[in-house]
């Protein structure tokens, strides 16, 4: 007996969630989520720039593939990939490749959440996410940006929530490409560093350095002016009611 129809495409609209949930099981299974840390960066960080020095192209490749990759699978931390990318590229090189990176696997599971239960959760949230979806109707654009902008808010969770709560793949990809620009300069410049603090004998900390005030307040700010177009509707709103 075949699946009727119906069925198959139920079937297949979970198939990405299931890989990507098979695939972030494996991940922590094999255990490679423990060489994603700064000290892995400090124990092997002349061997990282002996690899990249041999084929800077290749190295590039491969690291915006498993940056992409962490990330489709919602890695919680993948941004320390980031740091990984300002020491072994620098800024000039490593941010726009962060950047895309971290755009195309959060495509992939924005899609999937989207294609799987965006249709079935819309409208039917509550709690936090009721009032993400309240932000998203009042202006998908703005609100995206300012959820990438905060620091506050997990980049995964983000990626998820978009999609289940329907939000358009125009909103979710510009706001997304050029939200995390700020935050992935941050992170990348800690990495930049890293090296001659590590020879110094110095610890590096991602918290340290991301919520000190000359770090936040210009992101902060940026926030804030994304809450501009969201606040402007409102009053034309009030004024139109008046």
């Amino acid at each position: 007996m075949t699946a009727s129809p119906q069925k198959s495409a139920g079937i297949a609209r979970f198939a990405p969630i299931v890989l990507i949930l098979a695939a972030l099981a494996a991940f922590f299974a094999l255990g490679l989520n423990r060489y994603f840390s700064l000290e892995t960066l400090r124990d092997n960080r002349e061997a990282l720039n002996q690899w990249v020095a041999a084929s800077p192209a290749r190295a590039l490749a491969i690291f915006m593939l498993v940056y992409a990759g962490a990330v489709a699978i919602s890695f919680p931390g993948a941004s320390i990939l980031t740091v990984f990318g300002g020491f072994l590229f620098g800024l000039a090189v490593g941010v726009p490749a962060i950047v895309i990176a971290a755009t195309a696997g959060a495509a992939i599971i924005f899609f999937a959440s989207k294609s799987a239960l965006g249709d079935m959760l819309k409208g039917r949230v509550t709690g936090f996410l009721s009032q993400m979806e309240k932000g998203f109707r009042e202006n998908e654009l703005s609100y995206m940006f300012v959820l990438r902008l905060a620091p506050v808010f997990p980049f995964w969770g983000v990626n998820i929530a978009a999609g289940l709560l329907g939000v358009s793949a125009r909103s979710f990809l510009v706001g997304t490409l050029f939200g995390i620009i700020p935050g992935s300069f941050v992170y990348a410049s800690i990495g930049a560093a890293a090296g001659a603090a590590f020879d110094a004998g110095k610890d590096v900390s991602l918290t340290g350095i991301l919520f000190k005030p000359e770090t936040l307040l210009p992101i902060a700010g940026l926030a804030l002016l994304s809450l501009m177009p969201i606040a402007l509707k409102k009053f034309q709103k009030k004024s139109g009611a008046e």
